[in-house]
């Protein structure tokens, strides 16, 4: 797995056991948003077709863990519903080139390392909870998201290189540190 530039802070697990509705909430905002990047990829860029395979199927894998979480949410009485969004995606994306050559390794970097931040976070989440149950369910999940790091890493690298992939990869995780240094602290899965 990526070795992200920072680790989650202590008390963080803590934090969003206490808050489990609302991380779960978030939880299933988050695979969606996954499966629909993994789509917006294939439709942007149809000229690669090294990309379609993969990301088809890892949108596809999205969408379940998305109805996973959905049935987490109603064994526990909950809807989905709105919610307000964490600031984490788009301050990450701010260093997102704005034009190709460049664009297309910065967006699959930036998935890259929010999966690893949502592998670490769902690990610590899995040894946090005290229902066996969901714990469980999470630490499925965590061997998901590290998975999808690597495939977001080994596309960057056949569209760009290993070196470059590489130097890009810690200049996004040096930009994540600082991003979840100002983060806000409420339950969400990626904020402080």
């Amino acid at each position: 797995m990526l070795k992200l530039a920072s680790q989650t802070p202590p008390g963080w697990a803590e934090r969003a056991v206490a808050s489990l509705d609302e991380i779960l909430l978030d939880h299933a905002h988050c695979e969606k948003k996954a499966a629909g990047f993994a789509v917006t990829l294939i439709f942007q860029y149809p000229g690669h077709p090294e990309l379609m395979a993969p990301l088809s199927a890892l949108a596809r894998e999205e969408l379940a863990h998305f109805e996973e979480v959905l049935r987490q949410l109603s064994i526990r009485g909950l809807s989905f519903g709105r919610q307000q969004p964490s600031p984490y995606p788009g301050r990450l994306r701010e260093i997102v080139a704005k034009q190709e050559p460049g664009r297309l390794l910065d967006m699959l970097l930036c998935s890259a390392v929010i999966e690893a931040r949502s592998c670490e976070r769902l690990g610590l989440l899995a040894e946090a909870l005290p229902d066996p149950a969901l714990a469980a369910f999470y630490s499925g999940l965590r061997a998901a998201e590290a998975r999808h790091h690597g495939i977001y890493v080994d596309l960057a690298c056949q569209i760009a290189g290993r070196d470059k992939t590489r130097a890009r990869l810690e200049e996004f995780t040096q930009h994540e540190a600082r991003v979840l240094d100002r983060a806000p602290t409420h339950p969400r899965l990626h904020n402080a």
